[in-house]
């Protein structure tokens, strides 16, 4: 399966591309959260590690919760980019930086009107701030994915010298 897999998309680059774009995402977010909103910039941690940890992880500061999140953060990260990979596998920079901002602006409306259906507290942080977080992800994970696809270039030859 894994060979299958392997045909029609780099894992290897998905996943340097899902933590690659999950800490610009992080920086993005700890830089602009505290003058955009005036709150601390970790508190998007805490709504990630919320997802696992339940509502009561937004007021807590402890480590655990912080973990928790961070954990989340890069496990939903990887997957996104993942997704992304497949949409944008082959179609060269533009689309794959275009393609994943367009991307990551559906995540958003995913976690804006699908997810708050589950985890209500999660509309409390809608902003125009979360919404260009999306987007610069998209990109970036588009983007450092078709960089680092080499689909031309098979990294596995049989019958190597």
């Amino acid at each position: 399966m894994w060979q299958k897999i392997q045909k029609f998309l780099s894992p290897k680059a998905a996943l340097i591309a899902g933590l690659a774009a999950g800490t610009v995402y992080l920086v993005f977010m700890f830089a602009l959260l505290p003058l955009a909103a005036g709150v601390d910039g970790a508190l998007f941690i805490r709504y990630s590690g919320a997802l696992i940890l339940g509502p009561d992880a937004l007021v807590e500061h402890t480590t655990t919760v912080f973990i928790v999140g961070l954990a989340v953060h890069y496990l939903i990260s990887i997957l996104l980019a993942f997704l992304i990979a497949i949409v944008v596998f082959r179609w060269g920079m533009a689309v794959g930086i275009i393609g994943g901002a367009l991307l990551g602006l559906a995540f958003y409306a995913i976690n804006l009107y699908l997810l708050t259906l589950i985890f209500p507290w999660f509309f409390a942080i809608n902003s125009p701030l979360l919404l260009a977080a999306h987007v610069l992800f998209g990109a970036v994970a588009g983007g450092v994915y078709e960089a680092l696809d080499r689909y031309d270039q098979p990294i596995f030859q049989e019958n190597a010298p």
